[in-house]
Order: C-alpha cells, then sequence, then structure tokens
C-alpha cells in the first residue's frame, strides 16, 4: 500500500469537502468551515461550556494554521453569531450560593428551518449523529454563506413539505425574531433605571469593566475602560470565580460601586449581551450620541449596511431572514438588502434600535 504523509493544504481540501463546502474556494479557517466545524463539534459534545466546544473545534488545526491564536479568535466570534442566529442554544443555569455564580451552557438546536417571504428556507440546528438529516439531493443543493445555510426550491417543489416530512421542526419567523415590544430610548432606560432604584447598595464587584458612554461610538472594543474614579450609571462586565463574565448594569460613586443588577433580568428571555447592547443603545441615544450606521451601494439592484456596534439576537435574526451577512472592511459587521428591503430596514434601525445614518451614506 502506498502510504504518503498529506500536506497541510491538501488537508484542508479534505475535511472542508467533507463539511460539504467547496474545497477549491475555502480552507478549514474560513467562516463557513468554522461554522461546519461548530456545528459537528456540537452534536458530540454538547451541552457543554463554550470554551470546551472553541477548544473542540480548533484542537483539530493545530500544525494546520500558522497563527492558532488567530483562529481561535476567528472560532469565538463565529460561535457567538451561531448563537445569535439559533444554530446554537444558549441557557443559563443559576446555582444555588452567590459562591457559585451563573453557568451558561450551550445546546445543539434541534434540526428546523424557517420560511423566508420569497420561499427560500434558512437551515438551522445540529444533526447530533450525523453531518446533515438531509438526503443527498438536497444536501447539494444548501447554499452557504458565513454562518447562513439557504435551500432554494425548485418550480413544483414544495419544500416546506419535504423538509416536514424528513423530520426538521418549522419555525415561525415572529416565533424565530421574537423581538421586544417598540419604546423610546428614554422610555427604556427610564424602566431599567427604576429597577435599579430598588436593589440594595453594593459594595465589591470583582473584575469590573464598564462601556464609557464619552468614548467614540463608531469603535465598540475602544469603548472598554475600568471604573477607576467615574460616577454615574453604565453597562458593564464582571467577573466570576467560574464561568464567563456577566453582564451587568452599575452604579458607580468616585469608582465605587453603589448598585447593581445583573443582565439579563430575571424571567427574561434575551441573553445578557443583547439586553447590554440595547440598553447601551438607548444611553448613547438619550445623550445626543447615538450609535450609527452607513449604506453603500451593493452589487445587482443591492445595498450593504455597515455597522459599527454589535446588536441584539433579535436584529440580527430579523436581517439574516431579510438579506445576508458579508464580510466588509471598515466595519463590526454589514448586511446586504435587496432595494426593495431597504427602506424599511432602515426605518427599523431607527425606530427599534434608535441608530442614526452617518453622513455620506448612499
Amino acid at each position: 500500500m502506498d502510504m504518503r504523509r498529506l500536506t497541510a493544504m491538501e488537508v484542508h481540501a479534505q475535511k472542508v469537502a467533507e463539511l460539504g463546502l467547496d474545497s477549491t474556494a475555502m480552507d478549514l479557517t474560513s467562516v463557513e468551515a468554522v461554522a461546519g466545524a461548530l456545528r459537528r463539534m456540537a452534536g458530540f459534545l454538547c451541552p457543554c461550556p463554550a470554551a470546551t466546544l472553541v477548544r473542540g473545534a480548533i484542537r483539530p488545526l493545530r500544525g494546520l494554521v500558522n497563527d492558532f491564536g488567530a483562529v481561535k479568535g476567528i472560532v469565538e466570534e463565529v460561535l457567538e453569531t451561531m448563537i445569535v442566529h439559533g444554530d446554537i442554544l444558549e441557557h443559563r443555569d443559576v446555582e444555588d450560593g452567590s459562591e457559585h455564580g451563573t453557568t451558561v451552557l450551550l445546546y445543539a438546536a434541534p434540526p428546523s428551518f424557517v420560511v423566508r417571504k420569497s420561499g427560500t428556507v434558512i437551515l438551522l440546528g445540529v444533526a447530533s449523529d450525523r453531518f446533515s438529516v438531509l438526503p443527498d439531493d438536497l444536501g447539494a443543493r444548501v447554499e452557504y454563506e458565513n454562518y447562513l445555510r439557504r435551500l432554494s426550491p425548485i418550480p413544483d417543489e414544495d419544500l416546506r413539505a419535504d423538509l416536514n416530512q424528513l423530520g426538521l421542526i418549522e419555525i415561525s419567523s415572529d416565533q424565530w425574531l421574537r423581538a421586544p415590544q417598540a419604546e423610546t430610548p428614554a422610555q427604556h432606560l427610564s424602566r431599567i433605571d427604576r429597577l435599579l432604584d430598588t436593589v440594595q447598595l453594593s459594595h465589591d464587584v470583582p473584575g469590573l469593566s464598564l462601556l464609557d458612554p464619552e468614548r467614540p461610538v463608531r469603535y465598540y472594543h475602544g469603548r472598554w475602560t475600568k471604573a477607576h474614579f467615574r460616577s454615574g450609571r453604565f453597562v458593564a462586565r464582571r467577573s466570576q470565580a467560574y464561568g464567563a463574565d456577566l453582564w451587568c448594569y452599575i452604579q458607580l460613586r468616585d469608582g465605587n460601586p453603589e448598585r447593581l443588577i445583573d443582565l439579563p433580568l430575571a424571567g427574561s428571555r434575551w441573553r445578557g449581551c443583547d439586553e447590554a447592547w440595547h440598553l447601551q443603545m438607548a444611553i448613547d441615544a438619550q445623550r445626543g450620541n447615538a450609535q450609527r450606521f452607513r449604506v453603500r451601494p451593493g452589487p445587482k439592484d443591492t445595498q450593504v449596511i455597515q455597522f459599527f456596534s454589535p446588536i441584539p439576537m433579535w436584529s440580527r435574526r430579523r436581517w439574516d431572514t431579510h438579506g445576508e451577512p458579508v464580510s466588509d472592511p471598515g466595519c463590526l459587521f454589514a448586511y446586504r438588502l435587496s432595494e426593495a428591503e431597504v427602506v424599511e430596514e432602515l426605518h427599523f434601525a431607527r425606530e427599534r434600535l434608535w441608530l442614526e445614518e452617518l453622513p455620506g451614506s448612499v
């Protein structure tokens, strides 16, 4: 038997093909391949913490990539978008005793789908015992773009009935999007402030970092700072003995914590980061320094909306339904939408997320 060692490039091509992707256009560090690897690992490892799933996805890449640390960052970012998208579900397990804190576990969503108005289907979830629940003929038609998987119907095909027959769960757009009720920034901020007013005084809060409302809204990562001698109310993160840092809303006086509520709020259906990002949007808008977006022309009667700060899950899912995520330089993330959709979606961005369009947008 002729035995030879495969090159790194050959391993990339072989494993990308096993994920059902085009090995001539992608390697194992592409978003599509990372998302496929995370789905496969989720089928074996979930329920588990996010760090376990990340380790499972990147361990096979050791020796195959030049910058292992950079790839780890890519995997963490893709996992976050997949949680937002609904392929993987995040649930909190609040243990008894404050010393234990909150454990967040990830669960593989069951194979499911959402039907867009166009008839195209968005595929969600993880097949626990194999790569895909779809037969080969349908699987070959799946379109992969970043973390999205789409399946378009052919003439005279009842794709909804076929997928239901295969055991996939249909999720309505309303159920998947689950947007909160509309509020003004003042209403939203006032409601959370009233809750903070009712809590007991806080003292020691370890590992505290703040989102600084005075720093530029177009550079999200640069807005994070330490408490130092700050006074006021801030969206923040705090460390805990076990697990990821917790999101919170905190009142400080000269850098000392006075009151604190953890996010998400009790009984909320949102993640802590979703509530925190939405609250920061309200704070920025109320201060007259709203977070921004930019619109530029896209190909073939489309436009691209660029965003510079994270946005809640329910808005990302909306744009997954009405458009496609695209890689775009100079912003945190972007979506491409048809010109027929753009006016309504820009209205949504202004009214529900309180964003403002940058001057000079097209």
